[in-house]
């Protein structure tokens, strides 16, 4: 038995997986925006979000874009393998493909990273205070009783 060689259809190219868990934004609307902006990019709208497709920085470009809708509720991670890929398209191999039951166990903990990202935006970071030369010394050791315990250790 021969194996066929496996040639990329879409050679150079990207696949991101766009999760929406968001209140007030659905995937058929982030789908409408990204149609809009998406300049020849190869855009999917899903049961979780979109599948987004395309050449590395314009789909990082496009990425950036959608997330302002909603930073804390859309989030992005790689497809392991490109569309149609016949070594795991569901054409190929029957039902479900076996990454999608990844994403159903994984849009499960979307809430909690949400909430997460909502409480970083929440707290600002506090400005750390400017010390003194002498608040900096306050309780060290001085430099002459050092001097004193070392010569006393020699002798």
């Amino acid at each position: 038995m021969t194996i066929k060689e496996y040639i990329p259809t879409y050679v150079g190219t990207v696949t991101k997986y766009v999760f929406i868990d968001s209140p007030n934004i659905t995937p058929q609307t982030l789908a409408i925006r990204a149609y809009e902006i998406s300049e020849g990019l190869m855009v999917k709208e899903t049961c979780f979000g979109l599948q987004i497709t395309g050449e590395p920085e314009q789909v990082k470009k496009l990425i950036v874009e959608l997330r302002k809708v909603d930073s804390a509720h859309i989030l992005v991670k790689d497809r392991g393998f490109p569309p149609v890929d016949p070594r795991r398209s569901r054409a190929n191999l029957g039902g479900a493909r076996p990454g999608y039951y990844g994403h159903e166990f994984e849009c499960g903990l979307l809430k909690f990273v949400s909430h997460g990202l909502e409480e970083l935006d929440k707290k600002k970071p506090k400005p750390v205070p400017q010390m003194s030369k002498k608040k900096l010394d306050q309780g060290k050791l001085p430099l002459n009783r050092l001097i004193e315990i070392i010569s006393n250790e020699e002798a």
